[in-house]
C-alpha cells in the first residue's frame, strides 16, 4: 500500500514539476506579483509581526519580493536552512541578504543561523508545495522538511501553502507522517482549507 502511495506521489510530482518548467518568464513575473499582493493581504488581515518564509527557486511561485518587502516593513521573516539530518534551522531575513545554494541546491540565506525551535513564535508559516488538495492536505517534494516541521509544534500557527492555480487538486495521495495546511495563496486566490491546525 505505501509503496504504491509513493509511486503515486512521484509520478505527480513528475507531472506537476514538467509543468512548472513549461511556464514562460513573464507568466513567472505576473504570478510572482499577484503572489506578493496575496501574502501581504494575508500578513496584514491576521495581524502577524512574525513569519517564516521560504526563497523561491526559478520555477517555484515567486516569493523573494514578498520577502524583501515585509523586511522593509518591519516584519520579522524566517526563512529556512536545510539540515543534513532532515530538520530545519532558520535565519532572519535582511534587506538585501546575500543568498547561497544550500542542501539540494535550495537558495538558503546566509546569516547567523538560528536552530529548529526559532520557528516556535511565528504568527503564519508561508511554505513550499507541490500541490494541496481541497481538504488542506499538502503534498511536498518528498524530502519531508516541512512535514516534520509542522508535525514538532507545538502549538502551530495558520500555515499557508504557496503554489498555482493548477496545483490546488480534488485529491492528493497521502500517507501517516503528511502535514495538513490552513490554506493556500495562488496568483489568483487565498484559499482557507482547513481548520484542523492544532
Amino acid at each position: 500500500m505505501s509503496h504504491d502511495i509513493e509511486h503515486e506521489k512521484r509520478a505527480l510530482r513528475a507531472e506537476l514539476r514538467e509543468r512548472r518548467q513549461l511556464l514562460s518568464d513573464s507568466q513567472r513575473e505576473n504570478a510572482a506579483a499577484a503572489i506578493t499582493q496575496r501574502l501581504d493581504d494575508l500578513v496584514e488581515s491576521l495581524g502577524a509581526q512574525s513569519i517564516s518564509c521560504f526563497l523561491s527557486t526559478t520555477t517555484e511561485p515567486g516569493t523573494r519580493e514578498f520577502v524583501t518587502a515585509a523586511v522593509r516593513r518591519g516584519i520579522r521573516v524566517l526563512l529556512p536552512v536545510t539540515r543534513a539530518d532532515g530538520l530545519l534551522d532558520w535565519a532572519v531575513a535582511t534587506d538585501g541578504d546575500d543568498v547561497a545554494e544550500g542542501l539540494f541546491g535550495l537558495p538558503e540565506p546566509t546569516g547567523e543561523v538560528l536552530g529548529p525551535i526559532a520557528v516556535n513564535d511565528v504568527d503564519l508559516m508561508v511554505i513550499p508545495a507541490a500541490a494541496v488538495d481541497r481538504t488542506g492536505m499538502r503534498m511536498g517534494w518528498g524530502r519531508g522538511y516541512f512535514d516534520k516541521t509542522i508535525g514538532s509544534m507545538e502549538k502551530c500557527p495558520p500555515v499557508y501553502a504557496v503554489i498555482y492555480d493548477s496545483e490546488v487538486l480534488d485529491f492528493l495521495p497521502r500517507e501517516v507522517h503528511d502535514q495538513p495546511v490552513t490554506g493556500v495563496v495562488t496568483p489568483t486566490q487565498t484559499l482557507l482549507l482547513s481548520q484542523s491546525r492544532r
